[in-house]
């Protein structure tokens, strides 16, 4: 199976949640495929310089980034920008980064497993 497309190292949050994972879904039928008909909100909350709120939203299986803070969420993710940077490049996977604490979830962690799916 051919590895997925990594984003653009430098890729600025905003334009890798709102633009560049659903077009990414978007293209990619297997990955549509396994989160079936999911409707979910996924809070993203990036810490330091160049972070802010973002949140993936399922609906029907598709997939819609929109910056700022969602009025409610299924799953929080908190990460500071260079651990975000790092699990985009593959240098870190998210199991390791939970583990070490550099990744803190609160809500549906079903959900945080759907989340390989979408970004991974």
């Amino acid at each position: 199976m051919p590895e997925r497309p990594r984003p653009p190292e430098d890729i600025p949050p905003a334009e890798f949640f709102t633009r560049w994972v659903p077009t990414a879904v978007a293209e990619d039928a297997e990955r549509r495929k396994k989160l079936g008909g999911s409707d979910a909100t996924i809070h993203f909350e990036l810490l330091g310089e160049g972070g802010g709120d973002y949140a993936i939203q399922l609906v029907a299986g598709e997939v819609r980034g929109v910056e700022g803070m969602p009025e409610r969420s299924d799953l929080h993710v908190r990460l500071d920008v260079p651990t975000w940077r790092e699990l985009n490049a593959g240098r870190l996977s998210a199991p390791e980064a939970i583990v070490r604490r550099r990744v803190k979830l609160r809500g549906d962690f079903l959900l945080a497993i759907k989340l390989h799916f979408i970004l991974g």
